[in-house]
């Protein structure tokens, strides 16, 4: 038979424990580069861009386009990092159990 207050106990716990994750992905910093470090980009867990760092030599008018390609593509390294912390934090929070394709934690 189901006991629910223990089913109520790991249902808040799990709940303090997403609101820790959450907290610790909005602290962390996460690096994405591109052009040979020449572009660089940082975001937190929850891939809010924080930073930009473009080197000098980039800042040519005729690279323009080559400039936002290469800002495109560092942000997509820092998402794809980010990604892949937070599945590892939300399994670790979720006790190893894995989420069926397409839910992604947190919400």
């Amino acid at each position: 038979m189901l006991n629910i207050g223990n089913m109520m106990k790991q249902v808040t716990a799990m709940q303090s424990k997403m609101a820790d994750m959450q907290n610790k992905l909005a602290e962390m910093e996460i690096t994405g580069q591109s052009g040979g470090s020449k572009v660089s980009v940082v975001i937190n867990g929850k891939s809010e861009l924080k930073k930009i760092s473009i080197d000098s030599t980039l800042l040519v008018p005729e690279e323009k386009e080559m400039l936002e390609d290469l800002i495109v593509a560092a942000m997509g390294a820092a998402k794809q990092q980010a990604d892949s912390i937070v599945a590892k934090e939300t399994e670790a929070v979720m006790g190893g159990i894995k989420l069926p394709p397409g839910i992604k934690l947190p919400m």
